[in-house]
């Protein structure tokens, strides 16, 4: 099952998305038990709008209850990057910074973001560039004329986004 909605690219776009259309969010089928009978199952709230003043915040992410397994599940439009607190836009200027050769202090004094977060943020990608690489070379085979990790991943964020790069990805992997 895909966690991430890749038509819904914007926060205010996925507020319209819930009020009148929430179906787009249903998944097709249950992704422990794989029944296709998914019941609406009321929401969560998160902190989706990182900008000045949050205006937008709480943001509902809507569940779903498997009537089979009786388990639930949740999809999560392109805007918000799961498992994180900062939005994609946010790592993707943290990443090219840290591709580039800025060091992890300078990367965190730049972002004003903590050397922690930014440290988390490198190695996770360190660490899923194989099975990362893999399926992006996969559906974009000029991206295999790269093979260092920092060209690749500058070349990956200069042709998709990272945030693109996570809905492909989320069709084949869990991208947390």
């Amino acid at each position: 099952m895909q966690r991430i909605v890749g038509s819904i690219t914007e926060l205010a776009q996925h507020l319209i998305a819930v009020a009148t259309d929430p179906e787009q969010y249903r998944p097709a089928a249950c992704p422990r038990c794989g029944l296709a009978r998914m019941w609406h199952h009321g929401c969560y709230y998160r902190k989706a709008d990182r900008s000045a003043g949050g205006a937008l915040n709480p943001v509902a992410v809507l569940r779903f209850l498997c009537a089979g397994c009786v388990r639930t599940c949740s999809r999560l439009p392109a805007c918000i990057a799961p498992w994180r607190w900062y939005d994609w836009a946010v790592q993707q200027a943290v990443l090219l910074l840290l591709l580039s050769g800025v060091s992890l202090h300078g990367c965190a004094r730049r972002s004003g973001l903590d050397r922690r977060t930014v440290r988390r943020w490198r190695d996770w990608l360190h660490a899923r560039d194989a099975q990362f690489a893999f399926v992006l070379r996969g559906r974009w085979p000029e991206l295999g004329r790269v093979s260092e990790f920092d060209a690749f991943w500058r070349n990956v964020i200069d042709e998709l986004s990272l945030q693109q790069a996570a809905v492909w990805l989320d069709r084949d992997l869990v991208v947390p």
